[in-house]
């Protein structure tokens, strides 16, 4: 009798679970009425649309502060986000039963989310961190070195999770970890792939990670509005609730708003400078051509009454419109990308941290392929091929001990003074 009491209380815990599962689950499709997932046929629309707007006030109102605040706190922001991927992706493909089975085995998933997040920002932030601390020798050379073995700290930080994976192993359960470890390695590529462009773009010039961020959200937005009220051709079966309506009214929408917002951000030099340090203030620098206004005549065929007979147009906001097009038209299959995985895995969310939207990772799904795109933009067909004096300081400093420089130093003196003799 007891045998049996004790073996119903785990069996209610799993109940339990099972029952919590159920309700993040999918709704088969065959128990759907046609075309009953449309917005626009649903009754309890209002409701979710106003918890949903009640959150995206707040997620709008916490990044304008931040991305005011400046690029170490965009960059914190960052991998915030991350974390709570991560820990929504970790999370899917988890058993209760086979870890408990396996003490430390969740710790383990960290220590190779740690290591892979050290290495990805190491070869990021290292540089600015040695021009940030360059006026004080003691932590100048202290960063240097760690600069300098920082692949070698990461390689021996990796190696010993591997050998620790290895040393965990246990009979019966080898399928399990082995997928946990893919599975693992799969999610530190989806992650930091995105995450590294991001960064990449913020130090770049917060506008070239502010304004395509932007666009996925204003896309996202205007696809909700629009499929919310005129929806009623879906788009794609992998997400029931997209509609053609939504999706060419938030494409409309969002290249105009590329071309007007351009121009507004970039008239901010706090927004265009990049930043070459870890230093918080404010930044002051020659904005470059893209950011210089260039005034054009209006045609005669435009009506007399029309205000305007010359405007003022940013020549980053053709550049712009190239955003606009692909955060209305590609970046969306992101989204579907995610809701196909959804599907495979039968859930509704990745998680419920935010209320009407999800979980983070929900949020995060076009962002991911926005960020890398603007970054293959930005170094193809924004920035010039050249070295500069500041390129080269860097790397002699960053690359060369104090006596090194010194020869350097003596060489280049002599070379000069050969020159000015000659001439």
């Amino acid at each position: 009798m007891q045998k049996e009491n004790n073996a119903a209380v785990p069996s209610a815990a799993s109940a339990k679970i099972r029952h919590r599962r159920r309700s993040n689950e999918v709704v088969p499709e065959s128990s759907k009425v046609n075309g009953g997932n449309l917005l626009v046929d649903d009754r309890n629309k209002y409701k979710s649309m106003w918890i949903r707007t009640y959150s995206t006030v707040w997620m709008i109102g916490g990044f304008v502060l931040i991305v005011y605040m400046g690029h170490l706190y965009i960059t914190a922001m960052v991998v915030v986000i991350q974390i709570f991927m991560a820990k929504e992706l970790f999370n899917l493909l988890r058993k209760a039963h086979e870890d408990r089975h396996l003490p430390g085995f969740r710790l383990l998933n960290w220590h190779f989310f740690f290591t892979a997040m050290l290495f990805v920002y190491g070869r990021l932030l290292g540089q600015p961190l040695v021009n940030t601390v360059s006026s004080d020798k003691f932590l100048y050379q202290l960063v240097s070195s760690l600069v300098k073995y920082h692949m070698a700290i990461c390689y021996f930080l990796y190696i010993s999770g591997f050998m620790w994976f290895i040393l965990t192993l246990k009979k019966k359960m080898y399928k399990y970890q082995f997928g946990q470890y893919a599975w693992t390695h799969m999610i530190l590529i989806v992650v930091f792939t995105q995450s590294s462009f991001t960064v990449a773009n913020i130090f770049e010039g917060i506008f070239w990670f502010l304004l395509p961020a932007s666009l996925i959200v204003i896309n996202d937005i205007f696809a909700y509005l629009f499929g919310f009220f005129f929806g009623r051709t879906p788009l794609i079966k992998l997400s029931p609730k997209k509609t053609w309506e939504g999706f060419i009214g938030a494409s409309v929408t969002t290249i105009i708003s590329a071309f007007m917002l351009a121009n507004i951000l970039g008239r901010f030099q706090w927004l265009t400078c990049p930043r070459k340090d870890l230093s918080t203030g404010w930044l002051q620098c020659d904005p470059g051509p893209l950011f210089k206004p260039e005034r054009y005549t209006l045609p005669e065929w435009i009506p007399i009454r029309f205000p305007w007979k010359e405007i003022s147009v940013l020549p980053v906001q053709w550049h712009a419109l190239c955003f606009g097009l692909f955060a209305s038209i590609i970046a969306p299959f992101g989204g579907f990308f995610a809701s196909g995985f959804k599907r495979a895995f039968k859930i509704k969310d990745f998680g419920d941290s935010i209320p009407g939207h999800g979980g983070i990772t929900d949020r995060m799904d076009c962002q991911m392929v926005m960020a890398v795109f603007a970054y293959i933009y930005h170094q193809s067909f924004v920035v010039r091929e050249s070295i500069s004096v500041e390129i080269l300081l860097d790397q002699i400093l960053t690359n060369l001990t104090f006596e090194e420089q010194q020869i350097l130093l003596m060489k280049l003196g002599q070379i000069l003074q050969e020159r000015l003799g000659q001439s």
